[in-house]
């Protein structure tokens, strides 16, 4: 696990659980970095080359988009994610990344790794009944989902203009979520210091 230091750069890794083209959920986390200190970066890793999970793929030698997954998520302090809810739960596209990056067992690389996890939807709960399953997902991967008050953008469509969330009342919860994963990702850099 990469660690950031006190005064270090710190890099997010930002994950959509949505791989449409016009996807709300990314729209957001391209919006994000100008809430971020300088130190921070965020990049966006898309899920669309990702194939379903299959054991007999699993091993040394995985396809490339999921080395390319794996080796992301190892290089970066921590992960910001945004998912739709289908169906009251965590879309497929966004569980089947998290078993490919499982792996191996309590040694992948989101073992440790501090998340932290947002919903959008079209809807009026934005989506919250899907970051259960989210967050209960990565805890049996070992990672470290903030624990901390939902962020579920409810009517998202109406908060994102030209590619971009543009609503300042979202964006300032959001940029207390993506302060309190720095300092959390501080913390584990000066624990294991």
């Amino acid at each position: 696990m990469t660690t950031a230091s006190t005064h270090s750069h710190v890099r997010l890794l930002a994950i959509s659980g949505s791989i449409r083209r016009a996807s709300h959920c990314t729209a957001v986390l391209r919006s994000l970095q100008p809430l971020l200190p300088a130190e921070a970066t965020l990049e966006l890793f898309p899920l669309d080359e990702i194939p379903l999970y299959n054991a007999d793929l699993d091993g040394d030698q995985p396809p490339a988009a999921v080395a390319g997954l794996k080796e992301a998520i190892k290089s970066a302090d921590g992960l910001v994610i945004c998912s739709p809810e289908y169906n009251y739960g965590i879309p497929g596209v966004l569980k089947n990344a998290i078993d490919w990056a499982s792996r191996p067992g309590f040694a992948s690389p989101l073992k440790g790794k501090p998340a932290l996890i947002m919903t959008a939807s079209p809807g009026t709960a934005g989506g919250v009944r899907a970051q259960s399953q989210i967050r209960d997902a990565l805890t049996a991967t070992l990672a470290r989902p903030l624990v901390r008050q939902h962020i579920a953008i409810a009517s998202v469509a109406t908060r994102v203009q030209d590619g971009q969330l543009v609503d300042k009342p979202t964006l300032d919860i959001i940029q207390a979520g993506l302060q309190e994963l720095i300092e959390e990702i501080r913390w584990i850099a000066a624990r294991s210091a």
